[in-house]
């Protein structure tokens, strides 16, 4: 199937690795260009390379910083002249359950994890026109609590309720907003997590078992959900959140 996404560009943060390369890559493959943002430099210019520079510019930036917005929408316009859709994505939060987490913690993750999500967010929908798209990489905390990580079980939620928001208000405009919901798909952060426990073979272990498909989930198989949900091809879908998690949310 064409997805219709030759010649677009789209921008996506938390991009050098993980859940965001994984759905440049499917993109890029799909004939779209890509602007990719991160924190870390070095990874960041590796993941351009490796998609190649024809179709892929990095931007190092940090969500937090109140400029950022602007030049990465920027960035995406001055290089490819064009905005077709984003992937806002950022890095997990510190583990530690919510009465174990400071009040800085609480502010740091709130500047990155939901004001920098929601303000790049706001910034796109003013360069988008009919047609684009802005997805919104969450967690399966977002529906279902998640032992030990209070903060993303309290800023995930919200975000949910900010994607549902804005996909209404931005529906008469042409522009779709949905929200990506991944569980255990196995990333650095979920090796991360893991490995916290003490016996990371371990607790692997027990999360395969919990998960139906009985495995992991592969960057690349949350990649092509995403890139689908970015594309024309998906272009009756809005305000809906989207479990990539092997059937372990019980819910509909």
């Amino acid at each position: 199937m064409d997805l219709g996404l030759a010649g677009k560009a789209f921008l996506l943060t938390g991009a050098s690795r993980g859940l965001g390369f994984a759905t440049a890559r499917c993109l890029v493959a799909d004939g779209a260009n890509v602007v990719l943002s991160a924190r870390d430099e070095q990874r960041l210019a590796a993941a351009v390379a490796d998609l190649g520079k024809a179709q892929a510019h990095g931007v190092p930036a940090d969500l937090g910083e109140e400029t950022t917005a602007d030049r990465l929408v920027g960035a995406a316009l001055d290089h490819f002249g064009r905005l077709d859709g984003a992937l806002i994505s950022v890095g997990g939060p510190p583990r530690g359950t919510a009465t174990q987490v400071t009040d800085e913690q609480w502010r740091e993750s709130f500047e990155t994890v939901f004001l920098g999500a929601v303000r790049l967010a706001r910034r796109v929908a003013e360069a988008l026109t009919n047609g684009g798209a802005i997805g919104f990489v969450l967690s399966s905390s977002a529906w279902m609590p998640i032992v030990g990580l209070g903060l993303s079980n309290g800023l995930r939620p919200g975000l949910l309720g900010v994607a549902k928001d804005m996909a209404d208000e931005l529906a008469p405009r042409g522009i779709r907003v949905v929200s990506l919901l991944p569980h255990r798909i196995l990333t650095d952060r979920n090796r991360e997590l893991f490995a916290a426990t003490g016996d990371a073979a371990k607790a692997q272990s027990e999360a395969e078992a919990s998960i139906p498909l009985g495995r992991l989930g592969q960057p690349e198989e949350f990649g092509r959900v995403a890139a689908f949900l970015l594309s024309p091809a998906a272009s009756y879908l809005t305000g809906l959140a989207v479990p990539v998690d092997g059937g372990a949310m019980r819910a509909y």
